[in-house]
């Protein structure tokens, strides 16, 4: 399934900015879903989030934000079946709390759950030295590292 994921994600054209394969532990799990503890969901939450690997990403493109979160469909899997099929929750849900993929809801977000997942990663940087050469498409997509990276000027 993550592959699967992972073309959906470039067949969208979002750029990979980084990607990670981990296997969270269940610290890890309540520690990033810290927000929803005393919730009803949050004990099924954390132990699915820390029952097997997965993939954090950081992802670009045009309103990323907005369309991952278009892309991902609605967070009750059986109304995304419904009123969004060709959704990612749709097609790889299993129940509202096994929803196969999580998006951060706001840039501030964002920031928050990209500092979590890849501590070494500064977006102030990456946006001030990477991020126009992204967006003028100076890219190109490495197939070993599951990335997209800056490509190399013609001479």
């Amino acid at each position: 399934m993550l592959e699967a994921l992972h073309q959906k994600i470039l067949d969208d054209n979002f750029s990979v900015v980084r990607c990670r394969e981990l296997v969270f532990r269940r610290q890890d799990s309540e520690r990033f879903y810290s927000e929803h503890a005393g919730r009803f969901f949050y004990q099924r939450l954390v132990e699915f989030m820390s029952s097997g690997p997965m993939r954090a990403y950081i992802l670009a493109r045009e309103d990323a934000v907005q369309r991952w979160r278009q892309l991902m469909g609605p967070t009750k899997v059986f109304r995304a079946r419904y009123t969004s099929p060709e959704c990612l929750r749709a097609q790889f849900g299993l129940t509202d709390t096994r929803n196969t993929i999580h998006g951060s809801d706001s840039l501030e977000s964002a920031r928050r759950e990209m500092a979590f997942f890849f501590p070494d990663f500064s977006a102030e940087e990456w946006m001030e030295k990477e991020e126009l050469l992204f967006r003028s498409g100076l890219i190109k997509y490495e197939q070993d590292k599951l990335i997209h990276i800056i490509s190399e000027p013609k001479s």
